[in-house]
C-alpha cells in the first residue's frame, strides 16, 4: 500500500505538468486569442470614444472647467433653438448624402464592372487613375478645383466662357450659394472611387466564370440579365461593404464648402454639413458638450442608413 501511494505521489507532478501544458495549448488554440488584438483596438479607438462622446453630450464642457451635467438640454437646444443645424446642416447633409451616396455607389460599381472586362495591364493603370483622387480626399483637391472655378478672369472656367462670349464678366462661382453646392457635389463624386470601389472590383474579378456559361445555357440572353441575376448576387459581401463605406464617407464629409469659398462658414451656410457644425462648436467655440450631442445625432443617422444597406445586401439566410 505504501509503495503504491508513493508511486502515485511521484507521478502527480508529471500529471500536473501535463495538465498545465494542455491548458496552455487550449488557450493558444482558442479563437478568442486571435481576435484579442482587434477587440482591444476596436474598444480603444471606437467603443471608448463613442461612449465618451455620448456621456459628454449630457454635459456643458468648455475644455477648461470640469464638465457640468445638464441632462437633455443640449439635445433640446439642438432641435428647438439651433436654426442653423435644422435648416442648413441637416438639410445639406441629407441632400449631399442622397446625391453623392447612391450616385457615387452606382458609379463605383459601373466603373468596377467596366474595368473587369478589360485586360490586366490596362485595368491596373485605370484603377490607379480612378482611385488616386480618393487618396488625398475632396478637401485637399479643392486647391486644384479652386483654380478652375476662380471668380476672377484668371479662373479657367471664366476665361474660356468670356473668350467664347458666353459671359460678359467673371462669375463668382464659389461665392454663390446656388452654385457652390453643385460644385461641391461634383467634386465629391469625382473623388468617390475609394475602398468600396476596390472591393467591388475584387469581387467582380473573383466570380466563377462557369456561372455565366451555365446561366446562358439556362436562358440568360444579355449583359443586363447577367449583371442582375449573376454578378450582383455573387458579390453581395463586396456590395454591402461598398454601401457601408459610401454611407460613412458621405456623412463624414466636412470642410469642403469652407475650403472652396475661402471662409467659415461659407456664404449663407451653403454646403454646411453636420460634421462642419460639430467642428464649429467643438474646436472654434469650445462647446464640447453641445458638439458631442451633434455627433451622437449623426451617429444615429449613419446607423439608420447602415440598417437599410444590410436589408438590401445582407445575408437573409
Amino acid at each position: 500500500m505504501e509503495s503504491s501511494t508513493s508511486i502515485e505521489r511521484a507521478a502527480s507532478p508529471g500529471l500536473s505538468g501535463e495538465t498545465e501544458r494542455s491548458r496552455f495549448k487550449r488557450l493558444a488554440d482558442s479563437p478568442y486569442l486571435f481576435i484579442l488584438p482587434y477587440a482591444a483596438l476596436f474598444t480603444l479607438l471606437i467603443v471608448l470614444p463613442v461612449a465618451i462622446a455620448a456621456a459628454m453630450s449630457f454635459t456643458s464642457f468648455n475644455t477648461v472647467e470640469f464638465p457640468r451635467f445638464v441632462g437633455f438640454q443640449n439635445y433640446i437646444d439642438l432641435f428647438t433653438g439651433d436654426s442653423v443645424f435644422l435648416q442648413h446642416a441637416v438639410t445639406n447633409t441629407l441632400l449631399y448624402g442622397a446625391i453623392v451616396g447612391p450616385i457615387g455607389y452606382m458609379l463605383a460599381f459601373l466603373l468596377a464592372w467596366m474595368l473587369s472586362q478589360v485586360p490586366h495591364r490596362i485595368r491596373t493603370l485605370y484603377t490607379v487613375i480612378l482611385y488616386s483622387p480618393s487618396i488625398t480626399g475632396p478637401v485637399m483637391m479643392t486647391v486644384v478645383w479652386k483654380v478652375l472655378f476662380s471668380g476672377d478672369q484668371t479662373g479657367y472656367l471664366n476665361y474660356w466662357f468670356m473668350k467664347m462670349n458666353l459671359i460678359k464678366e467673371p462669375v463668382q462661382w464659389l461665392q454663390a450659394p446656388d452654385i457652390l453646392v453643385p460644385i461641391m457635389i461634383f467634386i465629391a463624386l469625382w473623388g468617390s472611387m475609394g475602398v468600396g470601389f476596390l472591393a467591388m472590383l475584387a469581387g467582380l474579378l473573383n466570380i466563377d466564370k462557369t456561372m455565366y456559361e451555365a446561366a446562358y445555357i439556362d436562358g440568360i440572353r444579355n449583359r443586363w440579365q447577367e449583371i442582375f441575376f449573376i454578378t450582383i448576387p455573387s458579390m453581395k459581401p463586396q456590395m454591402l461593404f461598398g454601401a457601408v463605406m459610401a454611407i460613412i464617407g458621405t456623412f463624414n464629409a466636412s470642410g469642403m464648402a469652407a475650403a472652396l469659398s475661402g471662409g467659415t462658414p461659407p456664404p449663407q451656410y451653403a454646403g454646411w454639413l453636420i460634421v462642419d457644425h460639430a467642428n464649429d462648436f467643438g474646436f472654434i467655440r469650445y462647446e464640447m458638450g453641445y458638439a458631442s450631442a451633434v455627433t451622437v445625432v449623426l451617429l444615429y443617422i449613419v446607423i439608420l442608413f447602415n440598417k437599410v444597406s444590410y436589408k438590401l445586401f445582407g445575408d437573409k439566410s
